[in-house]
């Protein structure tokens, strides 16, 4: 049996399909899409510091070290304390005003407990200049 591809008579069915009134819906939704779509923004809400509020520069506040160890030792500005005991020195750094800042610096192979558990304590003692310190370690 022949298939016949052109011309054909009237009464023979139509091979094709019609894909014209499927383009139209599809035009159609994706300008609808186009129109409901919310404007995205990109910014970034930061809480700049007020010049006003700079230390002057006579006034140098030298700022904690705090290094957190593979074996889960954490050494404050060079001498080792307990986990246990650290609460209280946040909150006599946190009562300091201006406060320090405190620098932590994790060992690259330090367990992310006691460093979460670190951040977390120094948090609920009311120590607000937190950050890292030694970044270059984790590049690779």
């Amino acid at each position: 049996m022949a298939m016949s591809v052109g011309g054909g008579g009237e009464g023979e069915p139509m091979m094709e399909i019609n894909t014209t009134p499927l383009i139209d819906v599809m035009l159609v939704l994706l300008i609808m899409f186009i129109i409901t779509l919310p404007v995205m923004t990109h910014a970034v809400k930061l809480d700049m510091p007020r010049a006003s509020s700079l230390p002057p520069p006579d006034e140098v506040i030298e700022p904690v070290r705090l290094d957190i160890d593979w074996d889960g030792s954490i050494i404050w500005n060079g001498s080792l304390v307990q986990l246990s005991t650290l609460e209280s020195y946040f909150q006599v750094e946190a009562r300091k005003s201006p406060q320090p800042e405190l620098h932590v610096r994790p060992d690259r192979r330090a367990d992310y407990d006691t460093v979460a558990k670190v951040l977390a304590l120094a948090q609920r003692s009311g120590m607000q200049r937190i950050g890292f310190v030694g970044n270059e370690q984790f590049l690779d």
